[in-house]
């Protein structure tokens, strides 16, 4: 299954007011904030990457793995998802304690 362009338009209107953009990936999506990939979209659930200060602000967030072999992430629920401020916290501080991407050569 991938990600509908409904949901991603959702997620994204959720982030408002940081300025996150998605980008098309397999059929799934990346998304970026501050230059730098945060999280993913994959069978319509939104996987935000675990940093320290992530942590602090998701509290008790389950973590699972977006597709077979990755890196547990935190797990995005549909009611986390209408919490505007506590989804554009996590993101904003998780996406600032991520390094920047290496320039391409």
């Amino acid at each position: 299954m991938t990600a509908q362009a409904a949901f991603i338009d959702t997620v994204l209107e959720a982030m408002l007011p940081l300025e996150v953009t998605a980008r098309p990936m397999f059929g799934e999506y990346d998304l970026y904030c501050h230059g730098k990939n945060f999280a993913l979209v994959c069978d319509n659930t939104l996987f935000v990457k675990v940093t320290a200060d992530g942590e602090r602000v998701a509290g008790r967030t389950a973590k699972d793995s977006p597709y077979p072999g990755a890196k547990p992430a935190f797990k995005i629920s549909p009611a986390r998802l209408k919490r505007r401020e506590w989804l554009v916290e996590l993101v904003d501080v998780t996406s600032r304690a991520l390094p920047a991407p290496k320039p391409k050569r």
